[in-house]
């Protein structure tokens, strides 16, 4: 029985978690496809009548127009919808505990570990992107800043615009090596 605790122990102390996709990219002439480091996540719901409390407990104004977004430190909000975002921080903080001292209605919700983000950058970027997502994604239609969830091939993602020649996906981990697999065969294509 000792020899058995032992042995797991061991096991455990050598587990490690790693990232989905970690450390992958692909380049090619005009865009750059590759995997974006880990980022705290948060899905919040609200009604219109807390935004105000969670935008200051967030540290930046949560977004009330379809299509939009809110940077601010390191955090984004993302619009997904009349009392949906979706909340990306990559300055190490945690949006989640900034959330929970909130005492006006809303839920909000864990999902670092479910999401990947890849990003997709270069001249060839909205191309790339757009070989496998119906939604127009012209400077025009799609600016910088802009948000939406939305289909690539047969999977349901958030794409940002952080730059003109620049995206952020946001996928479920269960389909980051299919999303990022047409996206570095689209951005082959788009190289020719």
């Amino acid at each position: 029985m000792a020899k058995a605790a032992a042995k797991t122990k061991a096991a455990e102390a050598s587990a490690e978690r790693r990232p989905a996709l970690a450390g992958r990219a692909v380049s090619a002439p005009g865009v750059k496809v590759e995997i974006l480091p880990p980022a705290e996540r948060i899905s919040l719901r609200a009604p219109e009548a807390s935004v105000a409390a969670l935008s200051k407990a967030l540290g930046l104004t949560l977004p009330t127009k379809p299509k939009t977004s809110a940077t601010k430190g390191g955090r984004t909000a993302l619009w997904l919808g009349p009392d949906e975002w979706l909340i990306v921080d990559e300055a190490g903080n945690d949006p989640l505990a900034d959330c929970a001292k909130v005492s006006a209605l809303h839920s909000a919700v864990g999902i670092s570990h479910r999401n990947v983000a890849i990003s997709v950058a270069g001249p060839a970027a909205e191309v790339t992107v757009g070989s496998g997502c119906p939604q127009d994604l012209s400077l025009d239609a799609f600016p910088v800043g802009a948000a939406s969830r939305t289909i690539l091939g047969k999977s349901e993602i958030v794409l940002l615009r952080t730059a003109a020649d620049a995206f952020r996906v946001e996928c479920w981990r269960s389909f980051s090596d299919y999303v990022f697999t047409l996206l570095s065969e689209a951005a082959s294509d788009a190289a020719n």
